[in-house]
């Protein structure tokens, strides 16, 4: 892994962690790489000093990947780092603008589209546990994503 200090095109700086310098490139050239304050795709590297080591002995390599820089917020209990909140409220928004809103008829409404009944469309809501588990057992797919609030408001 290798770390970088990113910055957006609005001069927001930010850190980011990928597999080699050629992983960067290509997410970034495919705008995957975003700035977790404002949204922007337009994100470079930044000057960086280098790590130079202080003894002979080699560093532990991080069990997991590190916090981002900013601290990140609480919601329901968890812990979501500033770029993975702007990454999920992206994710909302394009569902919210790509797919019907059925709520609490979810489980229904997928087993209809499943079963042929109604036609195929993008549609998300709320369910229960149960039905969620139901649809599983029943080889009906769906994913379950974590409800954030929207990033204009």
């Amino acid at each position: 892994m290798i770390h970088y200090q990113l910055q957006c095109d609005h001069d927001h700086g930010f850190d980011g962690w990928f597999r080699d310098s050629a992983g960067f490139d290509a997410q970034a050239a495919r705008g995957l790489v975003e700035c977790p304050q404002c949204g922007s795709v337009k994100v470079r590297r930044a000057l960086m000093t280098p790590s130079v080591a202080r003894s002979r002995e080699v560093a532990p390599v991080p069990a997991e990947a590190p916090a981002a820089t900013a601290p990140p917020v609480a919601v329901g209990g968890d812990r979501i780092p500033d770029h993975i909140r702007a990454m999920l409220q992206r994710l909302r928004a394009e569902v919210e603008k790509n797919c019907d809103y059925v709520g609490n008829e979810f489980a229904g409404e997928a087993r209809r589209i499943h079963n042929g009944e109604k036609e195929a469309r993008g549609i998300y809501g709320e369910a229960t546990p149960e039905e969620a588990e139901a649809l599983a057992e029943d080889g009906i797919e769906i994913g379950q994503i974590p409800w954030l609030p929207r990033a204009d408001g």
